[in-house]
């Protein structure tokens, strides 16, 4: 094998660069996948059976996920002051510990305020394990090959919902819910705690250097206008997005398909997810960071568009489904690699924090928002057709993210 490909290999594994802890990968991968898994996709699957066997309102239930969410936005921010100066390991240990007492309260909880208090907690296991932590950890360690690491961790954070909804299912028909999330709590401090406290224990390299035509320090861009352009592009993608995956079931059961069919086309759309992602490193490294940003958030108008006027044939709504989950997958990277797109990793930590939260707000209070929406607009296809509206909006936006300097060449081959 030759020399360059020898170093491209490398960029992929962290085995070619020595201060690169090499089981990173792997393990974020792992924890990516179990975190996700359990903190939130078990909750969809669980609460029907929540709301069958205490009498809460499934409103209230729903309600308490959503602020974990939130917290999880607000709490991203001093994470991400944390995995500048600290590095990801005790960051994301901690947050394997949280997760697990989260659960454990929310199986035990005799009282809505006492199971809202569990997902409170959640909400802070949420950010100090998710996508950002991992995010901010690849990006450091791996710079400037990040692209690679961070296709490979989120192409296994998408199979979360593969292996752990249907084990949540299985779980759940043999035990009560209370008894299946603390499996799923001993499963999480199993998998993530000794794997975020053993494999991240590398040297934290220094902070990069700022590009020399973006040296502007971490207040200075957070005042900047192309900083907030970008944060309200990705909050209007991210309300929309999170909006038509929930709602689509509904659109589809208004339109006369059965709950399976509907499923079918929900589930298909996470392939897609997966597709999409191995695609990005591509895209990236043929376009500029303001052109893919406007594209990518455009075409995800453009399928919510072609769900709102589309009511069949069924096949090919399973084709939009997929085509959705392609440009969801690469939205997943693109909001990972924006910062270091335009302002370098310097402060990659704090900015992503900052970046993130407003659209995980708005991702939280997407589900109840479309809900109403599809009310007061007479059914889910309306729904849709504004969704889409707000898609193409926020691409627009998007055009305008470019910093004062001259913009970063698009992404060479290492990433």
């Amino acid at each position: 094998m030759t020399t360059p490909s020898l170093r491209r290999l490398g960029a992929a594994t962290g085995s070619g660069d020595r201060s690169r802890p090499r089981a990173a990968l792997p393990a974020l991968c792992l924890t990516q996948i179990t975190s996700w898994g359990i903190v939130y996709y078990a909750f969809p699957v669980l609460n029907p059976a929540i709301t069958h066997a205490t009498g809460w309102p499934a409103g209230a239930t729903t309600a308490a996920f959503s602020l974990a969410l939130t917290i999880s936005a607000l709490a991203g921010i001093r994470v991400g002051h944390i995995l500048d100066r600290r590095g990801p390991r005790t960051v994301m240990t901690t947050g394997s510990v949280l997760g697990t007492m989260s659960l454990l309260i929310v199986a035990a909880a005799p009282n809505l305020p006492v199971f809202f208090a569990g997902w409170m907690l959640a909400g802070l296991a949420m950010a100090s394990t998710f996508y950002q932590p991992a995010f901010a950890a690849l990006t450091r360690w791996w710079a400037p090959d990040q692209v690679r690491a961070l296709t490979v961790v989120t192409l296994a954070g998408g199979l979360a919902s593969t292996v752990f909804a249907p084990l949540t299912a299985l779980l759940a028909d043999q035990l009560s819910w209370r008894a299946t999330y603390l499996t799923l709590a001993g499963l999480l401090a199993v998998l993530t705690i000794p794997t975020h406290a053993l494999a991240l224990r590398a040297p934290w390299p220094a902070a990069p250097p700022a590009p020399v035509h973006t040296a502007q320090s971490a207040t200075a861009v957070t005042r900047s206008r192309p900083f907030w352009l970008l944060a309200t592009a990705f909050t209007l993608s991210a309300f929309a997005m999170y909006a038509v995956v929930v709602a689509l079931v509904p659109l589809l059961l208004e339109r006369g398909y059965s709950t399976a069919q509907a499923a079918w086309v929900l589930g298909i759309g996470g392939a897609g997810q997966t597709l999409g992602r191995t695609l990005y490193a591509a895209l990236a490294r043929r376009t500029t960071a303001t052109t893919r940003t406007a594209a990518l958030v455009a075409l995800g108008g453009i399928t919510t568009a072609a769900f709102a006027v589309t009511p069949g044939p069924y096949a090919l709504l399973v084709g939009v489904s997929i085509a959705a989950g392609m440009v969801r997958g690469n939205l997943t990277l693109l909001q990972a690699t924006a910062i270091t797109d335009r302002w370098g990793a310097t402060h990659y930590g704090r900015l992503s924090g900052l970046l993130a939260a407003p659209a995980t707000t708005a991702a939280a209070l997407a589900p109840f928002a479309g809900a109403a929406l599809s009310s007061l607009l007479g059914g889910y296809p309306y729904l849709f057709g504004l969704l889409a509206i707000v898609s193409v909006t926020a691409a627009v936006t998007a055009l305008w993210t470019k910093p004062r300097h001259a913009e970063m060449a698009p992404i060479r081959a290492g990433g």
